[in-house]
């Protein structure tokens, strides 16, 4: 009998075996891990900062939450959430690469932050955590890596209360022509190159710059989150769309 034909995904621009891909992701990451506050400054000119102000500002988490930040990288948006949910409240920093979650837990812990935060190597695919556990689940700059975006957005749901809301952060589609030219340009020319001078390691730059082109743009991931069961879906571009903020409400 014929073998069945492997399924595969995208690795960037690459077509890769879906088995091999969360693989590669965690290579790129250990790689960058080191590096992921710089690199973000590089991606986005340092915008990056005032997009996570912005996100976890207008995420209407309160105190007492208990809130789940997924692929939650260095802890920068954790540590904003920590201040929010206070001391009856929890955030759960959680990440699928090792070296990512130990760079969070070490600054977090550098900066004082510590009793309402708690960490887990986890894939959002496969979430650990018991249904309903949780009165928010965020996600910033994570979303483009994960293989099965569909199984992700289906356990974000499956993990929150009745009522509970879901916050996505990530790379879009940009809205005009003029500044998508610009942006390509740093992307794809100017990225890489500061990659390899900064971190020796232009590779992992050039697939982040790929797999932000590869990720579903505004109308599409908001269908997705209907489609796994959030109601009341909504999104905000910032920056021309180089960005997005997706809400959606556990029904």
């Amino acid at each position: 009998m014929p073998m069945a034909e492997e399924k595969t995904t995208h690795f960037g621009y690459r077509e890769v075996a879906v088995r091999e891909k969360a693989g590669l992701v965690r290579e790129v990451f250990d790689s960058v891990a080191g590096n992921y506050d710089l690199m973000n400054d590089l991606m986005s000119l340092g915008v990056h900062r005032l997009w996570k102000r912005d996100f976890t500002a207008g995420s209407g988490i309160r105190p007492g939450d208990r809130v789940l930040d997924l692929a939650g990288g260095t802890g920068d948006i954790a540590a904003m959430l920590s201040r929010m949910v206070g001391g009856n409240g929890c955030v759960v920093l959680s990440d699928i690469n090792e070296a990512m979650l130990s760079v969070g837990r070490q600054r977090l812990e550098d900066q004082g932050i510590v009793g309402n935060v708690r960490y887990a190597l986890a894939n959002a695919e496969m979430l650990p955590f018991e249904d309903g556990e949780f009165d928010a689940v965020t996600i910033a700059f994570g979303l483009r890596n994960v293989t099965d975006k569909e199984a992700a957005l289906r356990e974000m749901h499956r993990v929150l209360r009745p009522g509970g809301k879901v916050l996505i952060l990530e790379f879009s589609q940009v809205q005009a022509e003029p500044l998508k030219a610009m942006y390509d340009a740093w992307s794809f020319g100017a990225l890489p190159v500061l990659g390899k001078l900064i971190a020796d390691d232009d590779a992992s730059y050039r697939y982040l710059a790929e797999s932000i082109r590869k990720h579903p743009p505004q109308e599409q991931l908001a269908q997705m989150m209907e489609d796994a069961g959030f109601g009341d879906v909504r999104f905000r571009n910032l920056t021309g769309g180089i960005v997005a903020i997706h809400s959606g409400v556990h029904a």
